[in-house]
């Protein structure tokens, strides 16, 4: 829709642009295009290829690193000259105290040893004022890789990060459900997953528009941080989709958390900023599983995943564990 309306071609970046655009995953994208369309009424193709490169392009963040990566190499080489510097400045101060130190010991002449003598406090001044300027370039050095250092925290911490939720992103979950499905077969330690859905997004998202739908994604992730541990891992899976990671939970205590997130968010009444107006409450519904020993990442989320669509079935805002869905099949079997 959104290619056909704005005339362009069909290249895979359009389709992977658009898809993005309408799932909310990129809060930055968004702001573009609508900014855009608001003031040309259209996106072009050159543009779309600029916002593609710039919000999407796989190379994004490789980019920034290798800026960074270039930025500390410099200040390395720039280190090392300067302590290159300063090693040669000792071995000059100390070749000139010892050959002092030989033409003093023969010296009887006050007037020679005093000029001696100068030219030795001479090269302890200029000594002490080469060690002032390595220190204070020392000083530069540590905060130039310290800032660098904090940029590739801020690097690492977009490229695991929902711009628009602040939870963890997709890319973040899947690093994080391996890791602990291994660590699980490796000390037996459980976990369970959430798999969570907002109820009729999509039409609230088409009726109220995109900046509405936003609210919404910020509404549900600000109740399931509420009503998480600081160990659990939550993430915007995709679109209106989040999944959350509960280590060491059961599953009837995973359930009891879905069942906290999913009362929260339907206690709270929305309002759409711009107007003031009343636009109601709003369901989830939750889909819960646990990590058994022959699970892999994709095993545990797909039932976590059918579980969710359980409860989307028998009548949403509800949560429903993959024991419902056990009771389910025992009913299909006897029909």
């Amino acid at each position: 829709m959104y290619i056909k309306k704005n005339t362009l071609p069909a290249y895979p970046r359009s389709y992977e642009l658009w898809y993005t655009y309408a799932a909310g995953y990129n809060q930055g994208l968004n702001r573009a295009i609508n900014e855009s369309i608001k003031t040309h009424g259209r996106i072009g193709t050159d543009e779309m290829l600029t916002l593609y490169g710039r919000f999407l392009s796989p190379t994004r963040l490789g980019d920034r690193l290798d800026e960074v990566g270039s930025k500390v190499s410099k200040e390395v080489e720039e280190l090392v000259d300067t302590l290159k510097l300063s090693a040669d400045a000792a071995s000059d101060y100390g070749s000139a105290l010892e050959q002092a130190g030989e033409k003093i010991k023969s010296v009887t002449d006050p007037e020679k040893l005093q000029i001696y003598l100068a030219h030795l406090v001479k090269s302890t001044q200029n000594a002490v004022s080469s060690n002032r300027k390595l220190e204070n370039q020392l000083l530069e050095s540590k905060n130039q890789i310290e800032n660098l250092q904090s940029s590739l925290e801020a690097i690492r911490y977009e490229s695991l990060t929902d711009e628009l939720t602040t939870l963890n992103n997709r890319k973040h979950f899947e690093n994080s459900i391996e890791r602990i499905i291994d660590q699980h077969k490796e000390t037996g330690e459980g976990f369970s997953l959430l798999m969570t859905d907002i109820d009729h997004f999509k039409k609230f998202n088409d009726t109220y528009g995109h900046q509405t739908g936003d609210q919404v994604l910020r509404l549900v992730a600000l109740a399931v941080k509420q009503n998480i541990k600081s160990q659990d891992i939550a993430c915007r899976y995709g679109g209106e989709e989040f999944a959350i990671i509960l280590p060491q939970s059961s599953l009837e205590d995973a359930a009891a958390i879905g069942e906290r997130i999913r009362t929260a968010v339907m206690s709270k009444e929305l309002v759409k900023r711009s107007t003031g107006e009343n636009l109601g409450r709003i369901t989830i519904s939750l889909g819960v599983a646990t990590c058994k020993d022959t699970d892999s990442a994709h095993t545990v989320v797909s039932r976590a995943d059918e579980a969710l669509y359980l409860a989307k079935n028998s009548g949403r805002n509800l949560v429903r564990s993959e024991e419902d869905l056990a009771g389910t099949k025992e009913q299909e079997d006897v029909a």
